[in-house]
């Protein structure tokens, strides 16, 4: 599985067990319009963490956060390779 593809499976599962409504997970969409709130996200990031051994929150001597999901799922894909 992809990155891409296990981060959005994530913020689809993470939804669903919060209870939040997503409709699009494009790259365009902005992160606090997606649906999600803080509490997911950080749900979102734990797990992926697991998964992919990596949080580019932490390692990063220096980040900017991510303000859409193109951005959120581009700096996981970075971490990783």
């Amino acid at each position: 599985m992809s990155v891409r593809s296990t981060v959005i499976a994530q913020f689809t599962q993470v939804a669903n067990e919060q209870n939040k409504r997503v409709d699009s997970l494009s790259d365009e969409v902005v992160l606090l319009d997606s649906g999600l709130d803080s509490l997911c996200f950080a749900i979102v990031v734990a797990r992926l963490e697991d998964i992919l051994d990596c949080d580019p929150f932490m390692t990063a001597d220096s980040i900017e956060f991510p303000t859409t999901v193109g951005e959120f799922i581009g700096l996981y894909e970075r971490a990783v390779s």
